[in-house]
Protein backbone atom coordinates (compact mmCIF):
# COMPACT_ATOMS: atom_id res chain seq x y z
CA UNK A 1 0.00 0.00 0.00
CA UNK A 2 1.82 3.12 -1.13
CA UNK A 3 -0.50 5.65 0.45
CA UNK A 4 0.36 9.28 0.80
CA UNK A 5 -1.32 11.94 2.86
CA UNK A 6 -1.63 15.14 0.92
CA UNK A 7 -1.76 18.17 3.17
CA UNK A 8 -3.64 20.16 0.59
CA UNK A 9 -6.47 20.99 2.92
CA UNK A 10 -6.03 21.14 6.64
CA UNK A 11 -9.53 21.37 8.05
CA UNK A 12 -12.85 19.75 7.52
CA UNK A 13 -15.81 21.88 8.47
CA UNK A 14 -18.70 20.65 10.54
CA UNK A 15 -20.61 17.70 9.12
CA UNK A 16 -23.79 19.75 8.69
CA UNK A 17 -22.02 21.58 5.85
CA UNK A 18 -20.28 18.64 4.24
CA UNK A 19 -19.89 20.17 0.77
CA UNK A 20 -16.95 22.45 1.66
CA UNK A 21 -13.46 22.28 3.11
CA UNK A 22 -11.70 25.21 4.74
CA UNK A 23 -8.65 26.40 2.81
CA UNK A 24 -7.76 29.29 5.08
CA UNK A 25 -8.85 32.46 6.79
CA UNK A 26 -8.73 36.21 6.13
CA UNK A 27 -6.83 37.30 9.24
CA UNK A 28 -6.45 41.07 8.95
CA UNK A 29 -6.44 43.97 6.49
CA UNK A 30 -3.14 44.68 4.77
CA UNK A 31 -2.59 48.25 3.65
CA UNK A 32 -5.30 50.71 2.63
CA UNK A 33 -6.37 49.33 -0.77
CA UNK A 34 -8.50 46.36 0.31
CA UNK A 35 -5.83 43.69 0.66
CA UNK A 36 -5.89 40.95 3.33
CA UNK A 37 -3.35 38.90 5.21
CA UNK A 38 -4.35 35.27 4.72
CA UNK A 39 -3.69 32.25 6.89
CA UNK A 40 -3.56 29.22 4.60
CA UNK A 41 -4.18 25.61 5.64
CA UNK A 42 -2.86 24.35 2.31
CA UNK A 43 0.54 22.83 1.75
CA UNK A 44 2.38 24.49 0.23
CA UNK A 45 0.91 27.58 1.84
CA UNK A 46 0.45 29.41 -1.46
CA UNK A 47 -1.57 26.47 -2.84
CA UNK A 48 -4.64 28.43 -1.74
CA UNK A 49 -3.87 30.86 -4.58
CA UNK A 50 -4.40 28.06 -7.12
CA UNK A 51 -8.15 28.56 -6.66
CA UNK A 52 -9.30 31.75 -8.43
CA UNK A 53 -12.75 31.81 -6.82
CA UNK A 54 -13.18 31.74 -3.04
CA UNK A 55 -16.31 31.08 -1.06
CA UNK A 56 -16.19 33.21 2.09
CA UNK A 57 -18.16 32.41 5.24
CA UNK A 58 -18.42 35.23 7.75
CA UNK A 59 -20.99 36.45 10.26
CA UNK A 60 -23.59 33.93 9.13
CA UNK A 61 -23.33 34.72 5.42
CA UNK A 62 -21.69 32.96 2.54
CA UNK A 63 -20.49 34.81 -0.55
CA UNK A 64 -18.23 34.17 -3.50
CA UNK A 65 -15.32 36.45 -4.44
CA UNK A 66 -12.79 36.24 -7.25
CA UNK A 67 -9.12 36.52 -6.34
CA UNK A 68 -7.74 39.54 -8.20
CA UNK A 69 -4.16 39.20 -6.95
CA UNK A 70 -2.30 37.18 -4.37
CA UNK A 71 1.31 36.61 -3.39
CA UNK A 72 3.70 35.57 -0.67
CA UNK A 73 4.62 38.37 1.67
CA UNK A 74 7.23 37.71 4.33
CA UNK A 75 6.28 34.47 6.05
CA UNK A 76 2.67 34.67 4.95
CA UNK A 77 0.33 35.55 2.11
CA UNK A 78 -1.57 38.65 1.05
CA UNK A 79 -4.52 38.73 -1.33
CA UNK A 80 -6.83 41.22 -3.01
CA UNK A 81 -10.40 40.10 -3.71
CA UNK A 82 -12.80 41.42 -6.31
CA UNK A 83 -15.03 44.17 -4.94
CA UNK A 84 -12.82 44.96 -1.94
CA UNK A 85 -11.03 48.24 -2.60
CA UNK A 86 -10.58 49.87 0.82
CA UNK A 87 -9.26 49.01 4.25
CA UNK A 88 -12.76 49.53 5.66
CA UNK A 89 -14.23 46.93 3.29
CA UNK A 90 -11.39 44.54 4.21
CA UNK A 91 -12.11 45.06 7.92
CA UNK A 92 -15.72 43.98 7.33
CA UNK A 93 -14.56 40.60 5.95
CA UNK A 94 -11.71 40.04 8.42
CA UNK A 95 -12.12 36.67 10.09
CA UNK A 96 -13.92 35.10 7.13
CA UNK A 97 -13.15 31.46 6.40
CA UNK A 98 -12.05 30.67 2.86
CA UNK A 99 -14.04 27.65 1.69
CA UNK A 100 -13.76 25.43 -1.35
CA UNK A 101 -16.40 23.03 -2.62
CA UNK A 102 -15.02 19.50 -2.16
CA UNK A 103 -15.90 18.68 -5.76
CA UNK A 104 -13.45 21.41 -6.90
CA UNK A 105 -10.47 19.59 -5.37
CA UNK A 106 -8.25 17.67 -7.78
CA UNK A 107 -8.93 13.94 -7.82
CA UNK A 108 -6.30 11.91 -6.06
CA UNK A 109 -4.68 8.67 -7.06
CA UNK A 110 -5.86 5.56 -5.26
CA UNK A 111 -4.26 5.40 -1.83
CA UNK A 112 -3.72 9.17 -1.57
CA UNK A 113 -5.77 11.22 0.88
CA UNK A 114 -6.51 14.77 1.82
CA UNK A 115 -6.17 15.47 5.53
CA UNK A 116 -9.84 16.38 5.88
CA UNK A 117 -10.72 12.87 4.67
CA UNK A 118 -8.78 11.32 7.53
CA UNK A 119 -10.07 13.61 10.27
CA UNK A 120 -12.76 11.83 12.25
CA UNK A 121 -11.87 8.29 11.15
CA UNK A 122 -12.11 5.65 13.89
CA UNK A 123 -8.64 4.20 14.52
CA UNK A 124 -8.49 0.45 15.22
CA UNK A 125 -5.44 -1.77 15.73
CA UNK A 126 -4.83 -4.95 13.73
CA UNK A 127 -6.06 -6.84 16.83
CA UNK A 128 -9.36 -4.89 16.85
CA UNK A 129 -8.60 -2.53 19.75
CA UNK A 130 -10.23 0.88 19.26
CA UNK A 131 -7.74 3.70 19.98
CA UNK A 132 -10.13 6.59 19.26
CA UNK A 133 -10.51 8.87 16.26
CA UNK A 134 -8.21 11.08 14.19
CA UNK A 135 -8.67 14.58 15.59
CA UNK A 136 -6.22 16.35 13.28
CA UNK A 137 -2.89 15.96 11.52
CA UNK A 138 0.28 17.98 11.41
CA UNK A 139 3.52 17.96 9.49
CA UNK A 140 6.94 17.18 10.86
CA UNK A 141 10.12 17.13 8.86
CA UNK A 142 10.04 13.36 8.46
CA UNK A 143 6.35 12.46 8.06
CA UNK A 144 2.80 13.53 8.79
CA UNK A 145 1.51 12.80 12.29
CA UNK A 146 -2.06 11.96 13.28
CA UNK A 147 -3.42 13.05 16.65
CA UNK A 148 -5.67 10.20 17.77
CA UNK A 149 -7.99 11.09 20.64
CA UNK A 150 -9.55 8.42 22.82
CA UNK A 151 -13.23 8.54 23.68
CA UNK A 152 -15.90 6.53 25.51
CA UNK A 153 -15.73 3.72 22.91
CA UNK A 154 -11.92 3.38 22.88
CA UNK A 155 -9.60 1.34 25.09
CA UNK A 156 -8.85 4.51 27.09
CA UNK A 157 -9.22 8.26 26.69
CA UNK A 158 -5.57 8.99 25.97
CA UNK A 159 -4.31 11.16 23.17
CA UNK A 160 -1.79 9.40 20.92
CA UNK A 161 0.50 10.70 18.20
CA UNK A 162 0.78 8.17 15.37
CA UNK A 163 2.97 8.67 12.32
CA UNK A 164 1.17 8.33 9.00
CA UNK A 165 3.48 5.67 7.61
CA UNK A 166 1.78 3.41 5.07
CA UNK A 167 2.61 -0.28 5.37
CA UNK A 168 4.50 0.33 8.63
CA UNK A 169 1.82 1.89 10.84
CA UNK A 170 -1.21 2.51 8.63
CA UNK A 171 -2.38 -0.73 7.05
CA UNK A 172 -5.80 0.24 5.70
CA UNK A 173 -7.94 3.33 5.24
CA UNK A 174 -11.62 2.66 4.55
CA UNK A 175 -13.22 6.05 3.97
CA UNK A 176 -16.65 4.55 3.33
CA UNK A 177 -16.65 2.67 6.65
CA UNK A 178 -14.89 5.53 8.47
CA UNK A 179 -12.14 3.24 9.79
CA UNK A 180 -8.36 3.31 9.72
CA UNK A 181 -6.53 0.11 10.67
CA UNK A 182 -3.12 0.57 12.24
CA UNK A 183 -0.30 -1.57 13.57
CA UNK A 184 0.11 0.14 16.95
CA UNK A 185 0.55 -1.03 20.53
CA UNK A 186 -2.23 0.52 22.65
CA UNK A 187 0.25 0.78 25.55
CA UNK A 188 2.48 3.12 23.55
Amino acid sequence: MSSEVLAVVGHAIDSSDDQYVVLGKLTSPYGVKGWFRVYSYTSPMDGILDYPEWVLRHAGRVETRLVRQGRRHGKGLVVNLDGVTSREQAEELTGAEVLLPKDALPELDRGDYYWFQLEGLRVVTLQGTVLGHVSYLFETGANDVMVVVGDAESVDERERLLPFLPDQVVHDVDLDAGIMTVDWDPEF
